[in-house]
């Protein structure tokens, strides 16, 4: 939904294998920037390390699993956390919690 509505190009999936994709806009928006960061363990470090062909101040940044790892990339941001249950059940709902910061 968010590559949708930043009009980007390709299909917006998790780059898992990758750590970093980026979806150039089809227009004259910002590129929206797609991060998986369950495997990084340096923190700012290894996303510098990534070499992004994109000036990251100019682009959206979404950062999976970036809690712990990446607070440091910038001061403005919106954290949204996925809340759901764990252990023995079969509840399936999803509390989300987003908090502004900077």
């Amino acid at each position: 939904g968010l590559g949708e509505g930043l009009g980007v190009r390709g299909a917006v999936t998790s780059p898992t294998f990758v750590i970093a994709r980026v979806h150039p806009s089809l227009g004259d928006g910002p590129p929206l920037v797609h991060v998986d960061a369950y495997r990084l363990s340096g923190g700012l470090d290894e996303m510098e390390d990534l070499d992004l062909d994109v000036s990251l101040p100019e682009s959206v940044i979404v950062v999976e699993w970036g809690e712990g790892r990446l607070e440091e990339l910038t001061d403005d941001r919106l954290q949204l956390v996925i809340h759901r249950a764990v252990g023995d059940t079969t509840d399936e709902v999803r509390h989300v919690t987003l908090t502004g910061l900077g």
